[in-house]
């Protein structure tokens, strides 16, 4: 069973956070599956599970202190690439690729998105 049907983060300005999400995800498997109109977009696999909304209330979308969303990766690699290109794409960096000494074999990399929302991104595959 799972934990979670989706996570949302939100975002002042659409169409920048769809060409950054697009890319950086693309990176680690996951693609838009959905459009909402100027509500927001959906990202995932084989169902939705990740979305980029405007805040449904009218007012400004801001980051949640302490809050971070992780996306699992299929490789190591995908994280350096996850990284690489989130920073490429205007994301800035809060922690560098590499390996991570809380559980085995965990490696991940940290950024936050162009409206400040902490990401990770994380493999706990030895390569």
């Amino acid at each position: 069973m799972a934990v979670f049907t989706h996570v949302t983060v939100g975002t002042n300005n659409l169409e920048k956070a769809r060409s950054f999400y697009d890319s950086v995800l693309g990176e680690i498997g996951l693609e838009r599956v959905n459009d909402l109109g100027d509500q927001g977009s959906i990202w995932g696999q084989e169902s939705p599970s990740f979305f980029v909304l405007t805040p449904a209330n009218g007012q400004a979308a801001s980051v949640g202190n302490g809050v971070t969303v992780s996306f699992e990766a299929p490789n190591r690699a995908s994280i350096d690439a996850f990284h690489k290109t989130a920073i490429a794409a205007g994301g800035q960096c809060e922690g560098a690729a590499g390996p991570r000494g809380w559980a085995p074999n965990a490696y991940a990399a940290y950024v936050r998105d162009l409206d400040g929302n902490k990401l990770a991104v994380y493999c706990f595959k030895s390569e």
